[in-house]
């Protein structure tokens, strides 16, 4: 019973400790290796990560200021868990914005920013072969911030970037549903057929109907989980 171990650190990067234990963390409260509502320990962390506990609580706040951790007096902290509520205001958001930046993308790319477009397309049919989530949850993100990029709104990308914690989070989820990798990277090629024809409206659409089913997915995984997990929220 119980989780695999986190791995330890490795110092070998130029970043201070305290920052590889942030984002340690981080990364595994984002692909579910440390779950929704799971309480954080520290003694046990610090033994697992090989470090002492101030980073570790360093990282706790930090991830609390993020959303991804909820403090609960007398008790400590654990990992926030979402409710369908969150999932729809945050996909509310992500779908008017998605839908932007693709119209805008059709209308302002780049030859060099397609072509990466492609070039991640291909990618992601390596991946579904391989069965791969994280290597196409890290394609999938690189794909969206192309789009971003491609938009020239620098003020968009922010408002989406506000968002990116949350967003990596339900990525994760969405695209561990059975099939949805696959009809991921299908929505992705609309998408660029779209961008590729300079066609603003239909760019929009396609986005737009990407992000609803990737919201579906999500959906049917949160309702699949145990019935007294907490993400049935009102």
């Amino acid at each position: 019973m119980g989780r695999e171990p986190l791995v330890p650190i490795k110092l070998d990067s130029y970043k201070p400790l305290r920052e590889l234990v942030f984002e340690t963390l981080r990364e595994a409260i984002i692909k579910g290796q440390l779950a929704p509502g799971e309480r954080l320990m520290e003694i046990q962390l610090a033994e697992e990560l090989g470090v002492s506990r101030t980073p570790i609580r360093e990282a706790i706040r930090k991830l609390e200021l993020e959303g991804l951790v909820l403090m609960v007096p007398r008790k400590g902290a654990y990992v926030a868990s979402f409710s369908l509520k969150d999932v729809v205001e945050v996909f509310e958001i992500r779908g008017a914005l998605e839908g932007l930046a693709a119209a805008l993308a059709a209308e302002r790319i780049t030859d060099q920013e397609l072509e990466e477009l492609q070039r991640h397309l291909v990618r992601s049919s390596e991946l579904i072969g391989n069965a791969d989530l994280d290597g196409m949850v890290e394609v999938d993100t690189g794909f969206h911030q192309i789009l971003y990029q491609a938009s020239r709104n620098e003020r968009l990308g922010q408002i989406i970037n506000n968002l990116r914690e949350q967003i990596q989070r339900f990525r994760q989820t969405s695209l561990s549903y059975p099939g949805r990798m696959k009809r991921a990277f299908e929505e992705h090629r609309e998408i660029v057929d779209a961008i590729s024809a300079r066609d603003p409206e239909l760019a929009r659409k396609l986005a737009q109907e990407h992000i609803e089913n990737a919201e579906n997915s999500i959906m049917q995984v949160l309702r699949l989980e145990k019935p007294n997990a907490p993400t049935e929220e009102s």
